[in-house]
């Protein structure tokens, strides 16, 4: 999301289209597709307020839906040069920074009315929220980029009116096009590309899917965001969210437009680059409560019959330090039947710029002894899966835990060196996500991979 990390060429409007370099992450396989994606941003946006009823705050760097006051938002856009078929269309809208977060974010409608004044509108003569329901938002927090599907409004060019509002007390704010780089956002996708093929989870089985080493100038993780558009479910990362240094602002420009759109339902884990910025401040106060406790990096969660657990490869993982005897007593406590950790240095690797890491054993040791299931991790910028393995790294088929690399986020790749034992699918080509399905008593292990390639590997384990 955003455009500040694409090559760009305007079009009438204000439209800002991507060009081939971002539009390669969505072709497919020959013939080739009409698939494009056109972002633009509004032409006018502004909120009302009841106890002020005669104001105008066409000018506000940020919209309004609240309860207490009645605070009601509109936005408004203008759509032109689409010539093919309008098969998605996402408003995109980033919470501010300054406040602090909602638990109800808005529900947002179609409207009508198409002329209304930025600048003239007012409590007064507000123009009327009377059109179908688009989306409705939960809990926001700041920083955070929320999107609405508006496809069933946004067939075409023309100009499209938006209203929201809010029964809550506790108001969302978000930023206005006067913002500047976060203002809201029409991201439309064009052509007959069709969204990469995933195999659907039987009904109530949760869906973990993520990958490490994700987001720098490039375009592998835009081709692999887009990915999780089509993939419900919670997101990990596993390691490295961003290149190199992990800074606030790398995070706002590159990860952010991205992977950063998913921010909501993300599980993150850090990498060594999210270190270089000292105390990883960076990963921490972008990710906020959903990276644990801050600045310790690890923490669990369950999601149905599975018990989750996102680790920190850049702290002590020796016996006897804080984080190994959190995790023995963390999965001592746990009652799920199945468990699945993830950090980012592997303990066992085919890769040739770093070798397996030593120092991430007595995690494998103590996850081996609680009977795990899989570890995934990154560093590696490719995609390997072992077979069950003990901590030792011989085959185990009884007790083994699965070992996935996932480091195909989005970074430049990395060739294999020197294939260790029981390494049986690697791939260094080709972007992707890793999805999991899981169920009761086994999972289902799927690599996506990036519209245009054809790498796949998937298969199904019992949990032990």
């Amino acid at each position: 999301m955003g455009n500040r990390r694409f090559r760009r060429s305007t079009l009438a409007g204000g439209a800002v289209a991507l060009t081939a370099v971002a539009v390669a992450g969505l072709l497919t396989t020959a013939p080739v597709a009409t698939a494009a994606t056109t972002t633009f941003t509004p032409v006018a946006d502004t909120y009302v307020q009841s106890n002020t009823a005669s104001t105008n705050y066409g000018t506000s760097t940020q919209f309004v839906v609240d309860n207490s006051p009645v605070r009601q938002s509109f936005l408004k856009f203008t759509v032109s040069g689409v010539t093919d078929p309008v098969t998605s269309a996402k408003l995109r809208i980033r919470a501010i920074t300054n406040n602090n977060g909602s638990s109800n974010g808005g529900t947002f409608k179609a409207m009508t009315n198409t002329t209304w004044s930025e600048t003239g509108t007012t409590w007064n003569n507000k123009p009327a929220i009377d059109g179908a329901t688009l989306g409705t938002l939960g809990s926001v927090v700041p920083d955070g980029w929320y999107e609405i599907d508006v496809t069933s409004l946004v067939t075409g060019n023309g100009t499209f009116s938006v209203g929201a509002t809010s029964p809550n007390n506790d108001g969302a704010y978000y930023d206005s096009r006067e913002s500047g780089a976060d203002a809201p956002q029409l991201v439309i996708t064009t052509g007959t590309t069709p969204p990469p093929t995933t195999t659907p989870p039987p009904s109530g089985d949760p869906v973990l899917v993520g990958a490490g080493d994700i987001s720098n100038s490039g375009t592998g993780d835009t081709s692999t965001a887009n990915l999780l558009d089509n993939i419900p479910g919670t997101v990990f990362t596993a390691g490295d969210n961003v290149y190199d240094s992990g800074t606030a602002t790398e995070f706002a420009t590159y990860y952010d437009p991205t992977w950063g759109r998913h921010k909501a339902r993300t599980r993150p884990a850090p990498g060594n680059h999210d270190y270089n910025t000292s105390g990883a401040t960076g990963y921490y106060n972008y990710f906020g409560a959903n990276a644990g406790p801050s600045g310790q990096g690890y923490y669990s969660y369950d999601l149905g019959n599975w018990h989750v657990v996102s680790l920190n490869s850049e702290v002590n993982m020796a016996v006897g330090s804080p984080q190994e005897q959190w995790l023995r007593s963390n999965l001592a406590a746990s009652t799920k039947p199945c468990t699945l950790a993830y950090w980012h240095k592997p303990r066992f690797t085919s890769g040739a710029n770093h070798a397996p890491d030593t120092s991430t054993g007595p995690l494998v040791q103590a996850l081996y002894d609680n009977n795990a299931d899989v570890i995934v991790a990154g560093h590696n910028h490719q995609y390997e899966r072992f077979a069950p393995m003990n901590p030792g790294g011989q085959l185990d088929t009884t007790r083994g835990i699965r070992h996935f690399v996932a480091g195909m986020g989005g970074a430049s790749h990395y060739s294999f060196g020197t294939i260790m034992p029981n390494s049986e699918a690697r791939n260094s080509d080709t972007y992707g996500v890793l999805k999991f399905t899981l169920h009761a008593n086994s999972y289902d292990w799927q690599f996506v991979p990036e519209a245009g390639k054809t790498y796949a590997d998937s298969g199904t384990t019992s949990c032990h």
